[in-house]
């Protein structure tokens, strides 16, 4: 019973740290915020933290340095929206999602602090392994220009002549005309 109390605990953490990670900083729709502004929003939610005690201190610190990276990864994407770069900020959301919880399962003894580690492990490679699932099938996407361009060559020429429609050189009539 408390495995699935760890486990419960453990998937709510998770989603809380995920709506504070949905909120990077953003400075305008379509523009990336400048290395200045996520250094300065960083450097405020480190004052915050300051105030707290203990683990609570550890999750605030946790939650700031995921907030950073999520950011710079985004700032990453919006300057250039290439595979590799959602790639790297699905990766940033999955790594920042795993500390806060890992900072979060500190607050819990014995077996629980144990299975509510191995939960948020597991849920981070599990998000990892579907960012680049994802981002695989972004890059190779059958039937894409990319894809084509591979199998007819470049122009199109060296297809096969069962492949190419026949030439026809007289105009097309509709009987009646």
């Amino acid at each position: 019973m408390n495995d699935k109390l760890a486990i419960a605990l453990t998937v709510a953490a998770l989603a809380l740290s995920s709506s504070f990670l949905a909120q990077a900083p953003v400075a305008a729709q379509g523009q990336a915020p400048s290395k200045k502004q996520i250094d300065q929003q960083y450097e405020t939610a480190k004052k915050q933290c300051e105030a707290l005690n203990d683990n609570a201190r550890k999750i605030c610190k946790a939650e700031a340095d995921g907030q950073r990276s999520v950011a710079e990864a985004q700032a990453r994407v919006t300057e250039r929206n290439s595979p590799k770069n959602r790639l790297s900020l699905a990766e940033a959301r999955a790594e920042a999602e795993f500390r806060i919880a890992k900072a979060r399962c500190d607050d819990q003894v014995g077996e629980a602090k144990e299975v509510c580690k191995r939960s948020a492990t597991a849920a981070r490679d599990k998000a990892k392994e579907q960012a680049k699932r994802e981002s695989q099938t972004q890059t190779q996407a059958p039937g894409s220009p990319g894809e084509r361009g591979r199998s007819e060559g470049a122009s199109g020429a060296g297809a096969s002549p069962a492949m190419t429609p026949p030439a026809t050189t007289e105009p097309a009539t509709r009987p009646g005309q």
